[in-house]
Order: C-alpha cells, then structure tokens, then sequence
C-alpha cells in the first residue's frame, strides 16, 4: 500500500511553508514517526514524521520549495502490518457517502431557493415546503470534514468561494482562502489599506541584485505592515533607575546561573511585567473590534523577541507570574537557544500577551516598537548609562535605563500607560520589592 505524505495542519492559520530540508532519500526505508522532512512554516521548523513503516517510494518536493496545506511531499510504500485495517477503509467509503449526501442537498437547496426567487406563473395548489435557516453556513455546499477544516483555520465557511461541481466548497477552496487573508493584510480589515508606490528601475543608477524574503522576513512584514495600518499607536517614554537592580543581579547571578540561566534585565523585566499586568489588566486584554468588545485574559503569558541570523523570533514564556526568577531566566535561555538553532516551535511563540524588545545589549537611547496584534503594548528597552541624578539632596552618578511603552491608543490612555511605565520603573529601582 502507498502511503502519502501531505504538509499538515501544523498551527492555525498556517497554510503554507518552505521546505527546509529533506532527511530522508528514495529507496530509504523509514519507521513510524521517523523525521522526513523539515519544513518552516511561520517563524517555525516542524518535522514531518512517517505515518508507518515502510520504504521512500518517491518524492515530490526539493528544499527551497513552498508546499501548501494538504500537499504531497513523499510517497511511502508501507509494509504489510502497517497497512489500514478494513475498519479504516470502510470509513473513508462513509465519508465519501456523506460528501454525495451534502452535495444532494445543496443541490436541494438551491433549487428552492430559485423557485423562491421567481416570479409564480398562476396560482396553483402546492404542498407546504418549509426551509428554514437561521445561518448562511448552514446553506453552503460542504462536506463535515471541509466545515472542520474551515473551523481549524479560523475561516468563515459562507465567505468561501467553492470550485467543486455545483459550487460545492473543497478542502483547496478553504487553503485558497486562508491564504488569501493572509497574504493580504486588506482583505483582514474593514479599514481602507495604502498600497505602495511602484518602484523604480534602480538599475539605471548601477548594478542592483534581489534578493527574496525568507519565511520570517515575510511574515514578519505582513503582520508589522497589519498591526501599523490597524493599530492606533502612541509611545510613551520614561527612564528607570537600575542602580540597584545592577547590584541585586551581581549579588544573586551566580545562585541563578546554578539553576541553569542568566539573571538579566530581561529575566527580571518578565517577573516585573506579569506583575503589573495583574495590576493593570487592560495591556493584558485584546481589542475586538468586529463585537465591539475587550477579551480580558487570566493568564499572563510574556513574549521576547530575539534576534536571530535569520530574523526577528519571539518565544513567550508562559505563566511568568509562576514561575520565579531562576525558572524565568533557565526559560529564557532555552529560548533563545533554541531561536539561534531554528529550533522554535510554534507552541514556543504562541500565546504571548505582552512583547519585550530589549536592544540595550546594542545601543540607542529610545525607538518606539510596533505593537504586535492581537496584543496591545509592546516595551522597548535600550541601553542603561550613568548621568548624574539628585538621591536625598545628593548629586550621584546613577545607572539610568531608558524604557518605550508603546500601546493600543483604542484601549489604553496616555495616563494608563504613564503609570504602567512608572509601576515598571518603580519595580526595577526596588528590586526587592518583587518579593514582598
């Protein structure tokens, strides 16, 4: 029996990835679960394991290639015992029984719908007929098993446009249409898009060369491109005295590092951050605009963006408020390991409720980060110095870290965001005051 190997549903609103490399080669034989291929797919790189053991028949893709949902990459002849049983078959004979059934009644529906439509040519005697539909899904030609997929991906079964007979809604309608709102950040929001401005032949100055996006370039630019046309974004700045926090990281480094981490400003703005979410519960919320309501949410879960070779990637660390500083930095430090080796999994970067971008390993004194929707604040944090400060009267150098607050102008108001920034900048001056 050959067996297929198609891209899964790997996350939502996943519908495409590149194939990173091939593990396996034709002629190899395979056991179940082995890795065959690797592919990345939003921000990502996920295995694609063997459904079963036998041997690579064919394959179908090379590394560089876009493979979309649901698209073959291997085949696999499988041995005998790993064959699907007759149970399996039979089931798959009922689904295609359903799929005829579905499209019968579609059929059904839109014939009455038309005699609805018409103009009645003379009365006549007819039997009662009663549709009734309180939904517009309900009415769309589609099999249970193309709803499903649609519910999975988060699309909108009726606003699909089916290519089967009849209008009948397939499995690549439903991807076609994923991927349509997703490479298009206009077909996403109701507000009006700006397109760019064609570019100009830049060759006529001297020699050019392109170079194509990767996949974390791309998306990357899709949803900053998004969050900047629909989000409406105030920065708000503040400086936070470090002085202390520099000689609590150099008193209790060392106790962390034997947990298996780094205290940074980092690991400690994640403790710090989950706390003021708690206190300030609208920058842990999301805007939906479409019900004209705030999703508040009673988990506090912190993203970072890392920097990597190949892009910017943000792996959240999940219940910060449980977790204490040794823990924090351990996590941290996996992440960004794991980040640098393309080893993120999607899992790994979803969920955040919050970003931090900290760029004071770099340089700068302040930039103004894009807030990444759905959330609604993102802190930039830049690089401390020493500038002279009045302590009881006293002029004292000071360490003195610059911090960007940027924020959903929709939800948050510039006296919420201030506090938030001092709450933040307080924490950090009493480092102790985490604990009590």
């Amino acid at each position: 029996m050959h067996k297929e190997i198609v891209l899964p549903e790997i996350a939502d609103n996943v519908v495409s990835g590149v194939v990173g490399s091939i593990l396996v080669a034709v002629g190899d034989k395979v056991q179940d679960e082995d890795p065959l291929v690797e592919v990345e797919t939003e921000k990502a790189t996920s295995q694609i394991p063997a459904e079963g053991a036998g041997k690579v028949l064919e394959i179908k893709v090379a590394e560089g290639d876009t493979v979309n949902v649901g698209e073959v990459m291997l085949v696999i002849e499988l041995n005998a015992s790993d064959e699907a049983p007759a149970e399996v078959k039979e089931e798959a004979v009922k689904e295609e029984a359903v799929k005829e059934t579905v499209k019968t009644a579609a059929a059904e529906v839109a014939t009455l719908e038309a005699k609805k439509q018409a103009p009645p040519k003379t009365k006549q005697p007819q039997k009662d007929t009663t549709v009734v539909a309180t939904d517009k899904s309900i009415l769309v030609p589609a099999a249970p098993s193309v709803r499903k997929f649609a519910r999975e991906l988060g699309v909108n079964i009726a606003e699909v446009q089916g290519t089967g007979p009849g209008a009948r809604i397939t499995k690549e309608d439903v991807k076609a249409h994923a991927k349509s709102l997703i490479s298009n950040p206009a077909v996403q929001t109701s507000g009006a898009s700006i397109q760019a401005a064609p570019l100009p032949d830049f060759s006529k100055w001297g020699e050019v060369r392109s170079e194509g996006f990767n996949k974390i370039r791309e998306v990357t630019a899709n949803s900053m491109t998004t969050s900047w046309q629909t989000i409406p974004q105030v920065t708000h700045f503040d400086k936070a005295d470090i002085t202390e926090l520099e000689n609590f990281r150099k008193a209790y480094g060392k106790v962390v590092e034997k947990g298996g981490g780094r205290l940074t400003v980092t690991s400690i703005l994640v403790k710090v951050i989950a706390e003021a979410l708690k206190k300030f519960p609208n920058f842990n919320a999301s805007v939906d605009m479409a019900n004209k309501q705030t999703i508040y949410k009673d988990y506090y879960n912190v993203g970072i963006a890392v920097d990597t070779p190949n892009g910017l990637l943000v792996p959240v660390v999940k219940e910060a408020d449980k977790k204490n500083l040794t823990e924090i930095s351990a996590e941290i430090s996996s992440h960004a390991q794991k980040a640098r080796d393309k080893k993120l999994s999607m899992d790994d970067m979803a969920g955040g409720n919050f970003t931090i971008s900290n760029l004071g390993g770099i340089g700068g004194t302040a930039f103004t980060p894009i807030v990444y929707a759905p959330q609604v604040a993102i802190l930039g944090v830049s690089r401390g110095v020493q500038e002279p400060k009045y302590v009881n009267g006293e002029l004292q150098p000071r360490m003195m870290m610059p911090i960007s607050l940027s924020y959903d102008h929709r939800l948050i108001d510039g006296a919420d965001a201030a506090r938030f920034a001092r709450f933040i900048c307080n924490a950090l001056e009493n480092p102790m005051s985490m604990f009590i």
